[in-house]
């Protein structure tokens, strides 16, 4: 028997080893029964992204939930996350399952809990599915349609539910007939479908099926998306790129040079743009591993701001609780209001095209109104794959004290809310962390510019791996 564990979003492993038919049927049990226990009409959504099987998980889900009385609203065809958190909160469901694996390799598959308010379900939920979930759990052996007939299983069209929401929320005329053209890649994931039907002015990459990825994980960071950047650098038509995972809710943007935008800087626009253009008051929370210009841009506008552990499980806990003006990840993951509290990459896209489409302004021009309150910085993150001994041993110098200084740079403090973040000078940090969900050791750093930021993730890997 695996153990099966929740890590920062989901369950997560790699197909036909840990993530099988079985093993998804064991967390699906558990799912019906927390539903059965937690209301009285218990009702989930169901759906699937663009990843090997995903129909057949999807389906085998949806099975076990319906034999144990949970009525199932099964989204036909690929989906995005944020369209099951969405369906979720309009169909009056109890909760959501995405069978995603979001931005992993595509040798890995997962499964996304959602609740009924339209986002993550927080983690003592989540802590409380994992503890029912059982040794076994049968696959049953009705079909699909006789649920149907049963009245057990619903049909839903969640693209439409979505493309519905997006018209109603946003003044689409606008944005597709500003002469904003937009280069959109999807990285072989589900946004590819629904943003050809929202945006009419684009160029398209990677908007076809291959489970496969092409052999790349679908993260949206400048190093997996050499195309789009390509392909906006030598376009002069083109005013900017959006990008997002394999299942939408993560954003990378480019600018009209084909320069990447990295999240921190969506952050602080989407800020700036809610808060001083439009109106729009709450708190800021974001995950640790988000830039510190956040907090000096929330000070300078007085909004509060609150810093959580990593995954936005954490983030969402605070949006269903309190006003919250944006929620943010490092990694991509954004929601705002006047929205469901889930990351949402096409969302966040748009409202930047709003932006511009408003303003008449790039994306380098709107970053520097920003960069006039907060000043100019730059980040980034290396990956390291390591042998479990040689990270286990890092985290453990990073725990005891160990790392004082990395070559020249003297550590000034040291945070641990999730991970470890080493306050250098003139601004800069740099912080270490496992990953939650793939075998790596995550080394985030930020710094006043480019060349600086490169010298300290130099100067760290060299010092952890001697």
């Amino acid at each position: 028997m695996v153990q099966i564990k929740f890590g920062t979003d989901g369950w997560r492993a790699i197909i036909a080893k840990e993530y099988t038919n079985d093993n998804v049927a064991r967390v699906a049990a558990a799912t019906a029964i927390w539903t059965n226990n937690n209301s009285d009409s218990p009702a989930v959504v169901v759906g699937h992204d663009c990843r090997f099987a995903g129909e057949m998980f999807a389906e085998t889900t949806a099975k076990v939930l319906c034999e144990a009385g949970v009525k199932v609203y099964l989204a036909k065809g690929y989906v995005t996350t944020p369209m099951i958190s969405l369906g979720a909160n309009k169909l009056n469901a109890f909760a959501g399952v995405v069978i995603t694996a979001s931005h992993n390799p595509p040798t890995y598959n997962g499964f996304k809990l959602k609740s009924g308010y339209g986002g993550p379900t927080i983690p003592e939920e989540i802590a409380a599915v994992e503890a029912l979930i059982p040794n076994i759990a049968e696959i049953p052996e009705t079909s699909i349609e006789d649920y149907v007939k049963k009245g057990l299983l619903e049909y839903v069209d969640l693209e439409q539910m979505y493309v519905d929401h997006v018209f109603n929320a946003f003044d689409m005329d606008l944005i597709n007939n500003s002469g904003i053209r937009l280069a959109y890649d999807a990285m072989y994931g589900a946004g590819q479908r629904v943003a050809g039907r929202i945006f009419t002015n684009m160029e398209t990459l990677h908007c076809d099926d291959n489970p496969g990825f092409k052999g790349q994980a679908p993260e949206p960071i400048h190093r997996n998306l050499q195309e789009l950047s390509e392909l906006v650098k030598n376009d002069s038509s083109i005013m900017a790129g959006l990008a997002n995972d394999g299942d939408a809710d993560r954003i990378g943007m480019y600018d009209e040079q084909g320069n990447f935008v990295d999240s921190h800087h969506i952050i602080l626009l989407l800020i700036h743009y809610l808060h001083h253009y439009k109106g729009y008051t709450g708190k800021v929370v974001i995950a640790f591993s988000v830039s510190e210009k956040v907090k000096r841009l929330c000070e300078h506008y007085g909004l509060d701001y609150e810093v959580t552990k990593i995954g936005f499980k954490y983030i969402c806990g605070r949006m269903v609780v309190e006003d919250v003006l944006l929620g943010g990840e490092e990694s991509g993951g954004i929601a705002v209001k006047g929205h469901v509290p889930e990351r949402d990459g096409i969302w966040c896209g748009l409202l930047l095209m709003e932006f511009m489409a408003k303003t008449g302004k790039n994306l380098n021009q709107l970053i520097d109104e920003v960069y006039a309150i907060t000043g100019s910085f730059c980040f980034d993150r290396n990956d390291l794959r390591l042998t479990e001994e040689l990270k286990t041993s890092i985290i453990d110098n990073c725990a005891n004290g160990v790392y004082t200084e990395f070559g020249d740079y003297k550590v000034q403090r040291l945070e641990d809310t999730d991970g470890f973040k080493f306050h250098l000078n003139d601004n800069s940090w740099v912080m270490i962390r496992p990953s939650g969900t793939e075998p790596l050791l995550r080394v985030y750093a930020e710094a006043p510019n480019r060349k600086e930021t490169d010298k300290i993730l130099d100067t760290v890997k060299k010092v952890l791996l001697n």
